[in-house]
């Protein structure tokens, strides 16, 4: 494991650059996501929206589909920042029900979630029972 450091801000500061790309035409929210990796790598995510909204992407689930598709098994944290398109952020712009019980798959109970330099919630916080049949850990996948 690596022991790089990066700071709230900084994560914060990536999902926002992040959020640049969204591709949002239809809600016009746009959404970033900063995942960092506990290999100390960071993967950027963006939505991208879909007319039938069903195919649509969240920047969460955007961001571990990379990291995944790169070899990545453990996650630390991730910063999640969105508002309306070419507006300044929202302070708190938490992930969907859906982009929970992905990080429910892939993450442990006190994975971050980073929604501002002063609100951060462990996973467990935001998803205290999420589906889980027993499986066994990514890892050991």
């Amino acid at each position: 494991m690596n022991n790089i450091k990066i700071s709230k801000r900084d994560l914060l500061a990536m999902a926002e650059e992040a959020r640049k790309n969204s591709y949002s035409p239809y809600s016009g929210i746009s959404v970033g996501a900063a995942l960092l990796a506990k290999s100390g790598r960071v993967y950027l995510g963006t939505n991208v929206e879909n007319v039938a909204y069903s195919p649509s992407l969240c920047a969460e689930r955007c961001a571990f589909g990379t990291a995944v598709t790169s070899g990545e098994r453990g996650f630390s944290a991730i910063a999640v920042v969105g508002g309306k398109r070419g507006e300044p952020r929202e302070k708190l712009f938490s992930p969907c029900g859906v982009c929970r019980q992905v990080m429910g798959e892939m993450c442990d109970g006190d994975f971050e979630i980073i929604l501002s330099e002063d609100n951060s919630f462990t996973l467990s916080e935001l998803l205290p029972i999420g589906f889980d049949y027993g499986k066994t850990k990514n890892e050991d996948v």
